[in-house]
């Protein structure tokens, strides 16, 4: 069975920065895309960035130029370094993998469990 397990979430000032990781489990062999998705109270989950195996990013444009996202094949594993950090950035992060490939088995999509980020002074 394929997990994904965040860490990295807290609390944190406006103007600060954390970093977010994924790491994915389960005798997996390959993994198309991962990423991050947000939700904040009341609010619909949304993209925060995503990466492919070949490295091709995407970003919401709320948070161009403030957050990164970085990938490690050998290992599975996502990252997210995010500055600059703003309150409206507050919301449970959730990390995401498409299209994985884990022993002889096919998994359309992926979730974590998520992690909290609070942007408070």
């Amino acid at each position: 069975q394929v997990q994904l397990v965040e860490s990295g979430g807290g609390l944190v000032q406006p103007g600060g920065s954390l970093r977010l990781s994924c790491a994915a489990s389960g005798s997996i062999v390959s993994v198309y895309a991962m990423g991050w998705y947000r939700q904040a109270p009341g609010k619909q989950r949304e993209l925060v960035a995503d990466i492919t195996s070949g490295g091709i990013t995407n970003y919401a444009d709320s948070v161009k130029g403030r957050f990164t996202i970085s990938r490690d094949n050998a290992k599975g594993t996502v990252y997210l370094q995010m500055n600059s950090l703003k309150p409206e950035d507050t919301a449970v992060y959730y990390c995401n993998a498409e299209r994985v490939v884990a022993a002889g088995t096919g998994y359309p999509e992926v979730w974590g469990q998520g992690t909290l980020v609070t942007v408070s002074p």
